[in-house]
């Protein structure tokens, strides 16, 4: 039986190996922390859970589509979210993003004069999108010559206007919409991959389809359970886990891996598939400049700074995901992407994983998960900018909740650019690896096979299709039917 070393226990690496060991593969993952998940994580604190990294899950159906597949009874309970998430603005309207089209169309009539008619005109633009791009761009490898000979990438190519590569996500908004309010909120799509709406093209916008036109969920253990259901499949199919295993270099020869050093041991491997950040793969793992270095000069995406607060009461004003928006999100995004610096008045998101689970905080508390996007740079956040942001974050939130934030604070732990690199290996913290930030990123990110080695592939959120629950799923997915050693 051939073995295969996958490095990396990220949800696109469990899948990866769960596919890979159904065609019967001899398949051991190897991470370099003491627990599953990559950057899904979590961690305990004086009786409050907190989920550390995605907190939106949709496209559940990839993770239905691996148990099918395997044949194995569906253990992964999650519901269907009525709202989506509750966006407030700094002129101090509130809106709530609903699932279904008619009520989210109602509400945004209501709360911001946008005509109905508009957003039905978005989220249709928007499915059109998707339905040109999925099958090509999403689901299947863009890096092969073969790719562009299918009838569907010619036929994608054939109505490339449609996909609306040409205007910017903030262009196509502004024409689309009238209220300033819902252009901001359809322009937020850009940060799911940490990019620039003002520069990202329109194309993106096809996010707000699988959120609105697909729905949106949440599972009902809270996000580390799909961690937790996907390593029990895994498990039950015979993949091993390798836990405090760091992968420190791949040993090749005549154009392919044959070792993999794990921990200083020379183990023999057929073939590899790496779910680590693409930039840390080949500045600690192969050490050596390649072929596909040429992916990596695109600007990174965003990274973070996390608070995370047990608050000794609970809001009912507020949702399971929340959003605080900046009064000018223009320099906003300037500042993270043009100065690299943490803006004055940020957009904060707030996500609450015991609105859902209530066993996530203790009895009237809540576990506050609270981000603000941060540049992903070489330099480390000081004390001081930390300490100062967090005075912001309190002081914006206080404001809009009309009551004193930091009194309600039992327990505390932060998260900055630099810790996620840490624990997660993100390259500078970047969340996504690439940003979206040019018409061609798509076909920038870096293939999900090795142009030098022909043993080697790559999954995650730092490469091809990108960043995001679906799209490593979709990476495992697309590596299952090109691998071959």
């Amino acid at each position: 039986m051939k073995t295969v070393s996958v490095i990396g226990s990220g949800i696109a690496g469990i899948a990866a190996a769960i596919r890979l060991r159904l065609k019967n593969y001899d398949v051991t993952i190897y991470e370099k922390n003491d627990k599953p998940g990559g950057k899904i994580y979590e961690f305990e604190i004086n009786g409050f859970r907190f989920d550390t990294g995605p907190s939106l899950f949709t496209m559940p159906g990839l993770i239905d589509e691996l148990f099918d597949e395997v044949g194995q009874q569906h253990t992964l309970q999650y519901s269907p979210l009525d709202v989506v998430c509750r966006y407030h603005f700094a002129n101090g309207k509130v809106v709530d993003s609903y699932t279904d089209v008619e009520k989210f169309a109602a509400e945004m009539n209501e709360k911001l004069g946008e005509p109905r008619a508009n957003i039905h005109a978005c989220l249709h633009h928007s499915r059109k999108i998707y339905d040109l791009t999925a099958d090509v761009f999403l689901f299947d490898t863009i890096h092969k010559f073969r790719s562009y000979l299918k009838p569907k990438f010619l036929k994608s190519m054939l109505r490339i206007g449609r996909l609306d590569p040409f205007k910017t996500m903030h262009q196509r908004n502004t024409a689309l919409l009238t209220s300033p309010e819902a252009v901001q909120l359809f322009d937020r799509y850009a940060t799911y991959n940490g990019s620039n709406p003002y520069v990202a093209p329109a194309t993106l916008n096809v996010i707000s389809h699988i959120e609105h036109n697909m729905g949106a969920f949440f599972p009902d253990k809270g996000m580390y359970s799909i961690v937790d259901e996907l390593v029990k499949l895994a498990t039950k199919l015979g993949v091993k886990f390798s836990y405090n295993a760091q992968v420190d270099l791949l040993l090749t020869r005549d154009n392919r891996v044959t070792h993999a050093v794990v921990n200083g041991q020379q183990i023999p491997c057929d073939g590899v598939v790496s779910d680590m950040d693409i930039r840390k793969f080949y500045t600690h793992v192969l050490q050596k400049k390649m072929k596909g270095t040429k992916y990596l000069n695109d600007d990174l995406s965003t990274s973070a700074l996390i608070f995370y607060w047990g608050m000794n009461k609970s809001f009912p004003q507020l949702q399971l995901h929340n959003i605080f928006f900046a009064e000018n999100y223009k320099a906003e995004f300037d500042s993270l992407f043009q100065t690299k610096t943490l803006y004055n008045d940020p957009t904060i998101y707030v996500f609450i994983s015991s609105k859902h689970v209530k066993t996530d905080a203790p009895d009237g508390c809540e576990n506050w998960f609270v981000m603000v996007n941060a540049p992903s740079v070489g330099n480390k956040l000081t004390q001081t900018q930390i300490a100062e942001m967090r005075e912001t974050i309190l002081q914006k939130l206080s404001l809009a909740l009309g009551e004193n934030i930091e009194e309600y604070i039992g327990c505390e732990k932060t998260a900055t650019p630099e810790s996620i690199e840490f624990t997660s290996g993100a390259f500078q913290g970047a969340l996504y690896g690439n940003s979206s930030n040019s018409m061609f990123a798509a076909f920038n990110r870096h293939p999900n096979f090795s142009p030098d080695f022909k043993n080697l592939y790559f999954v995650g959120g730092s490469v091809h299709p990108g960043g995001g629950i679906p799209l490593c799923l979709a990476s495992a997915k697309i590596v299952d039917s090109i691998f071959d050693v």
